[in-house]
């Protein structure tokens, strides 16, 4: 156990007074990079070492499971025991823990399943396709969207305003209504459900939310510039009696509009809760003096924000690069080539992140990195638990777990293949509607009465006894060792080995994802445990190697890194046009806050681009620079000229100038061209070449002669090809 006191005193002199206050309402103002972590676990280690509360006394409210992870490991060193008791999570996760303690009080069983958006879709498309409405013209995406964003504003359906129901032809909150009766039936929720129907139980049950209430004397939310309208409710109703609420975040970095945060909950806080005290964290302890310069300039032309000015002690470093290109392709011939470098000069490439807009702008970025030979990963690609293989194989644990779980049991009755047709299955269907009871038990009633014949027979069957089997082992093996048998005994792993169409890599990787799957669940003492873990888990696994970085600004918030670089710092990109158009001020007053997260994950050195034509969407169209861009101060800038007097830059804001001093119809001749396609007729195996599409690689081999000689060739990135020498067009390295 540390000595909490002389942490406190190592603390700045507005760190000290947030960790101090321990009474009554408390905004914490704190801005990026300004030590707000080291803030909160002082303040909750203060709490418990002076008395003020219990562990189980305190909610501690943060965005991932990540964070809430790290927050309960540094409070446990700072005190020198267990934080056990306390109620440390995400919004979904403590939602989650609060349901099913009182699941009957809601109309559910404690074992309810959380429904992924997978599963969702599914259900609203059966009930879209009951309906007899067109799913081309309004799709089941589109409809789990509005329910989301209805659940997000705390409303049930009786809630929603007619007016506010534009699917379908209003038909909108009868679907919603439907859907609601389905999962209740299915004994399931979906994410939305998590916070909105814990609202709904402390509202209607006074007893419910008197416990709770006197339970927690003190609470403590992240982020909390990033709630939306039902996180705000539920805080409110549990914070009410004791007012003892401390909320950390940052307006500035309020990014996620779009999903449903509102950004006017920390801006009113102060209203709601009367006597709030305010601190601001404003001395910055990650970037250079003219970073921090140029974001407090940007963000400063937002009119709705609390007022602060980010600072370091530190001296102003370099100024930021701004490197006015031609277009996309030299954008990324310069971004790889300056990542490159720094490797050389004896950095790591995972000093370096690129930070887009839309992830749409990766692609030329990606191309130009394989060629160079420069390792990177894509932050926020398709996650552990989205993959197929790990689907279907979690489905076979859900019902396993309930037999209720309809979703499950469609996903999986015919993965592997077993023969059950769509009669079958009709049969089934017709059976579980007429009697209201879940299809895995209208499967037993119609075996039973012999309405099932042939080969979905047999298949079915064998089905229903592996089920018994399985259940009647789940008490005697671990998770993991029920998840093998599972994944061998269905025939689930058969089925992979034997699939011919698919190349031998990739049967490699689904396998080696189930083999992860199961390492996973070792974790866990029992099935409920591991797939509550699965349903809330909203982070990405993180990448380790050292490889630069990519990632859109929304997903770098709460990251740093040495080097950023900005591609795209364009009008009509960042800030996003769609953004102006939907939204007018509210919206560029985002895109600005988007521009102020990027600016500040830089530590030592930022990189600014932008072109004077783009391809988006297949098309070469003219581009002017950001207005963010004139929004810092000319100081702190150092504008470089690509060499090449052909190459005349365009002005800021100048289309006209974009336009005449580029041929942004075409796209652009590179710079430094690569070697010229070699005219000889013989290869050397062990040569160095270079292909437009596959990038470098070494020729292993070779196959008759001329042009037509089939060559052997390992490329770093792609792989072996065997490619024809005259359709080639192989480069000399």
């Amino acid at each position: 156990m540390q000595n909490i006191q002389s942490i406190i005193d190592s603390l700045n002199p507005p760190q000290a007074e947030a960790v101090n206050h321990l009474q009554g309402p408390l905004l914490v103002l704190a801005g990026a990079g300004t030590g707000k972590t080291r803030v909160l676990t002082t303040r909750l280690a203060n709490l418990i070492a002076t008395g003020t509360a219990q562990p189980h006394n305190i909610m501690a409210v943060t965005f991932t499971n990540k964070a809430a992870k790290e927050l309960a490991e540094r409070v446990e060193q700072l005190i020198g025991s267990s934080t056990a008791g306390m109620m440390l999570g995400t919004f979904h996760a403590l939602g989650a823990r609060i349901l099913r303690r009182h699941a009957e009080r809601m109309g559910l069983r404690p074992d309810f399943t959380i429904l992924d958006t997978d599963d969702q879709k599914r259900l609203l498309d059966a009930l879209i396709k009951e309906a007899n409405i067109d799913a081309t013209a309004y799709p089941a995406r589109q409809l789990a969207h509005i329910i989301s964003r209805w659940k997000d504003k705390a409303w049930l359906p009786s809630d929603v305003p007619t007016a506010e129901d534009g699917f379908a032809g209003g038909r909108g909150i009868s679907l919603y209504r439907a859907y609601q009766n389905r999962l209740q039936a299915l004994n399931a929720c979906d994410f939305g459900d998590l916070l909105l129907l814990p609202v709904y139980l402390l509202k209607q049950h006074n007893d419910i939310l008197a416990e709770y209430q006197n339970r927690l004397t003190h609470i403590l939310v992240d982020e909390y510039q990033d709630t939306n309208t039902v996180q705000y409710l539920w805080l409110r109703l549990l914070s009410m009696a004791h007012k003892n609420i401390c909320v950390v975040g940052d307006d500035d970095q309020s990014i996620y509009g779009w999903r449903g945060a509102q950004v006017a909950n920390i801006l009113k806080f102060e209203k709601d809760f009367d006597g709030a005290k305010v601190v601001r964290l404003e001395q910055n302890y990650r970037s250079t003096g003219t970073i921090l310069k140029a974001a407090s300039a940007v963000i400063s032309h937002n009119d709705e924000r609390h007022s602060k000015t980010l600072w370091t002690s530190d001296d102003d470093g370099e100024k930021i690069h701004v490197h006015p290109v031609v277009d996309d392709r030299e954008e990324a011939r310069l971004i790889a080539d300056a990542c490159d470098s720094h490797q050389r000069d004896g950095g790591s490439y995972t000093d370096c992140a690129v930070l887009f807009r839309t992830a749409a702008q990766t692609r030329s970025l990606e191309e130009q990195f394989i060629k160079v030979g420069v390792p990177y990963v894509v932050i926020g690609g398709m996650k552990f638990y989205e993959r197929k293989e790990i689907r279907d194989a979690i489905a076979y644990l859900r019902l396993f777990h309930n037999p209720q779980d309809d979703l499950a049991y469609q996903r999986i009755i015919n993965v592997p293949r077993r023969g059950v047709g769509n009669a079958a299955l009709q049969t089934i269907t017709d059976v579980a509607r007429e009697r209201t009871m879940p299809l895995l038990a209208a499967t037993e009633i119609a075996l039973g009465q012999d309405m099932l014949s042939g080969k979905a027979k047999g298949a079915l069957t064998t089905f229903i006894d592996q089920l018994t089997v399985w259940k009647n082992l789940g008490a005697a093996h671990t998770p993991d060792r029920l998840m093998e048998l599972i994944l061998e005994e269905s025939g689930y792993l058969e089925m992979l080995r034997q699939d011919k169409a698919a190349p031998p890599d990739e049967t490699k990787a689904r396998m080696d994802n189930l083999k992860e799957l199961v390492r996973a669940m070792q974790d866990y003492s029992d099935v409920g445990s591991f797939l509550e873990h699965v349903s809330l888990v909203m982070d990405g696994e993180d990448a380790n190697e050292d490889a630069v970085r990519l990632m859109t600004v929304h997903a770098s918030k709460g990251l740093e890194f040495d080097t950023v670089f900005l591609p795209g710092f364009e009008d009509g990109l960042f800030p996003h046009q769609r953004s102006l158009n939907e939204t007018g001020v509210k919206g560029i007053e985002e895109e600005r806050r988007l521009a102020y997260v990027a600016i500040t994950r830089a530590k030592r050195k930022l990189v600014i681009v932008y072109t004077a034509s783009r391809r988006m969407y297949g098309q070469f169209q003219p581009s002017t620079a950001s207005r963010f861009l004139q929004e810092i101060p000319e100081e702190c800038l150092e504008i470089h000229a690509t060499v090449g007097a052909s190459l005349l830059r365009p002005e800021w804001g100048s289309r006209t100038d974009a336009r005449a001093t580029s041929d942004w119809r075409k796209p652009a001749e590179p710079l430094m061209p690569y070697t010229s396609v070699s005219t000889s007729s013989e290869w050397d195996i062990g040569e160095r070449v270079f292909h437009q599409k596959f990038g470098y690689g070494n020729i292993r081999g070779t196959e008759g002669e001329g042009d037509n000689a089939r060559l052997t060739i390992a490329f770093d990135k792609a792989g072996q090809k065997q490619l024809v020498a005259s359709l080639a067009k192989l480069q000399r390295a």
